[in-house]
């Protein structure tokens, strides 16, 4: 018999296993107070599986370099401080109109893989092996942002940049991220890093809340691929976050995650499949702004493209019309493939965030 027998390996049985116990507590609700009540419910769940109620709080004890002064915004790097022994590294990015004493809506823009942590977002293509990430996926789009009037936040998220792990510092791909090795080390002790990413953007808009030029009742956050896993977590499980645009992160988990099982492992959860799929995390997110943006050939959206995705569009549309904002939720397909497109991002955010 061929080694290649589905009765011998174990994706045929798991897929099978996926179609009879996932997506447990996916959303029955009828009227908007069940709605509420079941994101409740869920929104507590992914907090404990991810690990988050095991974060300790700290003083943020923020450290800024001074800005540099560049094309229509300045960019400072700050680090502050996310849990006991634990900082996280960022740049700041302010329009170069701002006012003193002015308050601007504040713009969370997290990276993902490929791109050198915040290095991409903040547009340092003045940096030799940065600037073809930029090119390849748009990568620099919270400069867009920040020449569009937003203060702009550009984190390294835990295992990029300057946060990667030691067993990467020597490793000449600069670009690469520490997610395997930290997921290892966290999943045993009852974390995943999923969770951190989440946590560390959470103690962001802590430190977004105590700056006087942000207005803290409109904060957003947007990311492209890692960065959309990011924005899609941190918008579903922190109310604060008052708009999101996700970006070549939204498809059914089955296709682009169980079958397609060389993605990083970031994007694995333990039991995570037996309690929702993507679309369900983001029905967290109603009724608050939500742009969603697919490329019409990302490889990620599996082998039935877009078809995944909007399979998931359908189950997140329902929070959204209980809820009585079926105009804040919208989906953007642009002709492309794996990249920040951004044709509807600004105008997005210039809506729900002024």
């Amino acid at each position: 018999m061929s080694l290649l027998s589905p009765t011998l390996t174990a994706e045929a049985a798991l897929a099978e296993r996926f179609d009879l116990i996932g997506r447990q507590l996916h959303l029955r609700a009828e009227t908007p107070t069940a709605c509420l009540a079941w994101q409740h419910e869920l929104r507590s769940r992914l907090r404990a599986m991810t690990g988050i109620d095991t974060m300790q709080y700290c003083a943020l004890d923020p450290e800024l370099d001074p800005p540099i002064a560049l094309d229509g915004y300045t960019r400072q790097r700050l680090t502050i401080a996310v849990e006991p022994g634990m900082r996280m590294s960022l740049y700041l990015l302010r329009p170069a109109d701002l006012r003193d004493g002015e308050r601007r809506a504040a713009i969370i823009a997290p990276h993902g893989h490929g791109g050198g942590g915040k290095e991409s977002v903040a547009g340092r293509d003045d940096i030799a092996y940065i600037a073809p990430s930029i090119t390849r996926y748009n990568y620099d789009y919270g400069v867009e942002f920040a020449r569009a009037g937003f203060i702009v936040f550009c984190p390294d998220a835990r295992g990029f940049g300057e946060r990667r792990e030691q067993s990467m510092q020597e490793d000449p791909d600069l670009l690469g991220g520490s997610c395997r090795v930290i997921n290892n080390m966290a999943m045993p002790l009852g974390q995943t890093i999923t969770g951190m990413w989440a946590w560390d953007l959470m103690r962001l808009i802590d430190y977004i809340e105590t700056r006087a030029d942000c207005d803290a009742a409109r904060i957003g956050c947007a990311g492209l691929s890692g960065g959309g896993l990011q924005t899609l977590w941190l918008a579903a499980l922190d109310e604060r976050i008052r708009c999101a645009i996700i970006s070549g992160y939204f498809y059914g988990y089955k296709d682009s995650l169980l079958h397609m099982n060389q993605n990083c492992s970031c994007n694995y959860v333990p039991g995570l499949w037996q309690l929702a799929d993507i679309g369900d995390i983001a029905a967290l997110i109603a009724p608050r702004p939500l742009l969603i943006e697919s490329g019409s050939r990302d490889p990620l959206n599996g082998a039935r493209g877009l078809e995944n995705v909007r399979e998931q569009i359908a189950i997140t549309t329902p929070a959204y019309r209980l809820l009585g904002t079926e105009d804040a939720f919208a989906h953007s397909v642009f002709d492309g493939e794996h990249r920040w497109d951004g044709a509807d991002a600004i105008p997005w955010l210039q809506r729900w965030l002024g």
